[in-house]
């Protein structure tokens, strides 16, 4: 497998970056990587380390974007910065997937604009895996890309993430959740009440109707559907919240329990944007080369499951 590295992404680039992607290349066969950025600095960057140049290179990339740039003009602007190149490589087939832990918007306006949206998708979602009590995972969709969504676009991250639970998390028939104020039919927004109605009349979905934030790490459903907004500040606050619990844990002396690490991000290392032609993997800005690795892990089990192909044929099944 291909994947083009935005090595010049996120807060502890390139020199994380480089490390994880490293790590990755090196353990089995059959395995590539780009690392795309500023070609020197990569190359210094590169030096400490023993590797097969046939299966590491460097594809030079002049230009970064920035968090503080404004991600629609950064892409229109910058036609060689890393996330452009690499996605690029992408649409063009050199490379079978991107991978970065930049600018969010950034990224997804690569995807848009490059790789392209699905047919039926009109803002393509990030997909979290929440651990829950049963040991398994719970889908949280979307966690940062659109903070304003529309009933059908909530429905379009339904589909979306059913197709994702049962691809890669083998879940038959996975139950949708939609994330809100209670669990009446009647709680919740103008939005939320008419993607209610159009998620119980969408046929293939097993909709279990609303979740309130207390049900989410319970396992009562396999997928919880909600904006970006919401998602995001839900998921930051997780992290925090895990973060808070281990120090109190520390500073009164006891140990941190096993399962806290099914908390910790790295562990993850990304989640796929939904819904483009195209296989990108958001990594969190603050990744090491720890989620690096794990985020790459995540790009080829995505790759090997055909999770494209499998959200196309899942959204030609769109009713209304």
């Amino acid at each position: 497998m291909r994947i083009a590295v935005d090595a010049m992404g996120g807060d502890y680039a390139p020199v994380e970056i480089v490390a994880g992607a490293v790590k990755w290349v090196a353990e089995e066969v059959g395995r590539q990587i780009f690392l795309v950025g500023q070609e020197e600095l990569l190359k210094q960057e590169l030096k400490p380390y023993s590797y097969d140049p046939s299966r590491l290179t460097v594809v030079n990339a002049s230009e970064v974007i920035t968090m503080e740039e404004s991600p629609a003009t950064a892409i229109r602007r910058k036609k060689d910065a890393s996330i452009v190149v690499a996605s690029r490589m992408v649409k063009e087939k050199k490379a079978d997937a991107i991978l970065s832990c930049g600018s969010t918007g950034a990224q997804m306006a690569a995807a848009i604009f490059i790789l392209g949206r699905m047919e039926g998708i009109e803002r393509p979602p990030i997909v979290a895996s929440i651990p829950n009590m049963t040991g398994a995972y719970t889908l949280l969709i979307d966690v940062g890309a659109n903070v304003d969504c529309k009933p059908r676009q909530l429905l379009q991250f339904a589909l979306l993430g059913k197709t994702y639970a049962s691809i890669i998390y083998g879940v038959e028939q996975p139950r949708i959740a939609l994330l809100n104020n209670g669990e009446e039919e009647s709680k919740g927004n103008t939005v939320t009440m008419e993607t209610y109605a159009l998620l119980r009349q969408q046929p293939g979905i097993n909709f279990t109707g609303n979740i309130e934030g207390r049900d989410i790490f319970t396992g009562k459903s396999d997928v919880i559907v909600c904006d970006g907004f919401t998602g995001n500040i839900l998921l930051k606050t997780m992290e925090g919240m895990a973060l808070f619990i281990a120090q109190g844990i520390l500073n009164t002396g006891g140990p941190i329990p096993a399962f806290f690490q099914r908390l910790d991000y790295t562990q993850t290392g990304g989640a796929p944007l939904l819904g483009v032609n195209g296989l990108s993997i958001v990594c969190h800005g603050s990744s090491k080369r720890e989620a690096v690795y794990n985020g790459l892990r995540i790009a080829e089990d995505c790759y090997n499951k055909n999770i494209i192909e499998m959200q196309q044929l899942e959204l030609s099944r769109i009713s209304g």
